[in-house]
């Protein structure tokens, strides 16, 4: 299938691994030239993009120089991936309410809220030109809070609502904006042992390896399996594409069957 998207280029979030190095590599694949933006550029990201840039995407002035150098190196951007979110471990307290102090929710929402905010105003001059197209990454919790910590459900909403207030605005304007939840997805942020699934295993006590065999049971994943980082990627490029040209405000969850109701 032919997405029509070869030559155009395209600013990705949270670029460095896992979902958003997937939409980046699938999207050089068709053609797009694509500026990743993260707070450590790896090996992988550097073959896959155009440019990179290393930037800390819960500052204004971190989503503000992704942009400006997105502009710099490929001209303009006719797609944006507002990918980043989750958070730095070290600073995610898995307890209630009650335990959990409000930087969590400022350091939360500041990453998979706020970073989408100020990337989306900063890019979105280039974009409404180019009547191009965004997709949030959100998550499953959006819907369902349960199992997520705290603060993290909450700003996922939020992004939800945010991409559907811009699509109502943008889409008389020639430019589409999507969003994209994921359920549990084969990413370092559950498979690398230093980060959020380690994290979790220890404070379950038991081993990693046990945690990520549980997982799909315990979430009732109808398919028994983590989606795979390349699928999500895959459903962002055709949102991206021709090929959705009226695909406006939509919400497309992949999760394995793990949310029930219809």
């Amino acid at each position: 299938m032919d997405l029509g998207i070869t030559g155009k280029t395209a600013l990705v979030t949270g670029a460095s691994r896992g979902i958003g190095l997937a939409i980046v590599q699938t999207l050089a694949a068709e053609g797009v030239r694509v500026v990743g933006a993260a707070r450590t550029i790896t090996a992988e990201l550097e073959k896959a993009a155009a440019a990179t840039v290393s930037v800390d995407l819960s500052t204004r002035e971190g989503a503000r120089a992704a942009v400006d150098r997105a502009l710099e190196a490929v001209g303009g951007i006719d797609f944006l991936v507002n990918n980043v979110g989750g958070g730095d471990t070290s600073g995610i307290e898995l307890g209630g309410f009650l335990d959990v102090e409000d930087e969590q929710w400022q350091r939360i929402f500041d990453l998979n809220l706020f970073s989408a905010v100020w990337t989306t105003k900063a890019a979105l001059p280039s974009i409404l030109e180019r009547r191009g197209a965004i997709v949030g990454i959100s998550s499953i919790n959006a819907r369902v809070s349960t199992n997520a910590p705290v603060g993290y459900a909450e700003a996922k909403a939020a992004l939800n609502q945010f991409d559907k207030r811009l699509s109502e605005e943008l889409a008389p304007r020639g430019v589409r904006v999507n969003t994209v939840s994921p359920g549990l997805v084969s990413s370092p942020l559950w498979t690398d042992p230093s980060r959020f699934g380690g994290k979790v295993a220890d404070a379950f006590g038991v081993s990693h390896a046990d945690l990520l065999a549980s997982l799909p049971g315990q979430f009732g994943v109808a398919s028994g399996r983590f989606s795979e980082p390349r699928e999500v990627a895959d459903l962002v490029a055709f949102l991206l594409s021709e090929r959705a040209a009226n695909i406006h405000g939509a919400d497309y969850v992949i999760d394995g069957g793990t949310l029930k109701a219809a």
